[in-house]
């Protein structure tokens, strides 16, 4: 038996009938499910691993069934494994999970037959240097952001990119976003919208206090650096908008891309501008 790990969304009413139809399919074809908890809420008698232990399961693929966050997630902690990741939209949104409900069992067919593509999306890698040592790293499929909390103050941010001052500028916060997250948070804050296999990064900076700066694009293999200078209280670093942490004054940010990526099962050329149109009105009058 293959195994095959299984990441769902919580509280979706489909998933009743969904995963037990799945689990019957998979044990059919020959696939072993390893479920998270998430998933195990709704099979009685499965297998059931903790999420952050599914990894050393050493699955072949990891299905994931929910939305763009339920992608990431998934993402980060099968990072460093480069386990390909198929992944159906249960959600709203969905630039990431392509893969509708309705053709998740001839995509999975296509798995089982090697007949799929693989979308290949770089990560970025970001470091929290604080009183010169490193005190925390991540690596995100989408983006890290640096911005304010409840209190309405701006932040005081230093930008430098490869060793090059590049802004000093006041504003609620500093993007930085890989080709994926371009139609993410970046692209709420005017960012733009950048081909999943472009090599290159955004910084977009989030409501500046000077009409004169705007989101930069810059190498994929560009060093980033963002300094606080000065910020209000309650000041975090998100993660794909998933993992938090309090910043300090002082504190750096640097970022760079990972030397990890995500891999996607395709059954097809990627539908990246069908995704645009859909969910975008992209280029329609």
């Amino acid at each position: 038996m293959r195994p095959v790990a299984i990441i769902s969304k919580p509280q979706k009413e489909e998933l009743k009938t969904l995963l037990p139809e799945l689990i019957l399919w998979m044990k059919a074809h020959g696939l072993d499910p390893i479920l998270d908890p998430v998933s195990g809420n709704y099979v009685q008698h499965s297998r059931v691993v903790a999420r952050h232990l599914m990894p050393a399961e050493d699955p072949e693929l990891v299905i994931v069934l929910g939305g763009d966050g339920t992608l990431l997630s998934a993402a980060r902690v099968f990072s460093k494994t480069g386990t390909p990741i198929l992944s159906v939209n249960l959600g709203s949104l969905g630039f990431l999970t392509e893969v509708p409900l309705a053709e998740l069992y001839t995509t999975l067919e296509g798995w089982c037959k090697d007949c799929f593509m693989i979308d290949t999306r770089f990560m970025l890698h970001s470091e929290l240097w604080r009183d010169g040592n490193l005190f925390a790293e991540h690596d995100a499929l989408n983006d890290v952001v640096v911005t304010k909390g409840a209190i309405a103050r701006m932040g005081n941010f230093r930008v430098i990119i490869d060793g090059a001052l590049a802004a000093v500028f006041r504003a609620d916060g500093v993007i930085v976003s890989t080709p994926t997250g371009s139609t993410a948070y970046s692209l709420a804050a005017n960012g733009p919208i950048l081909v999943p296999n472009v090599d290159a990064l955004i910084i977009a900076p989030v409501c500046p206090h000077l009409l004169t700066l705007r989101p930069i694009v810059v190498r994929g293999d560009a060093d980033i650096a963002i300094s606080l200078e000065g910020i209000p209280e309650q000041t975090y670093l998100t993660v794909d908008g998933q993992e938090a942490i309090l910043m300090m004054v002082g504190d750096e940010l640097r970022c760079r891309r990972s030397q990890y990526g995500v891999k996607l099962v395709r059954l097809g050329p990627g539908g990246f501008f069908d995704v645009l149109k859909a969910k975008l009105k992209w280029g329609e009058r």
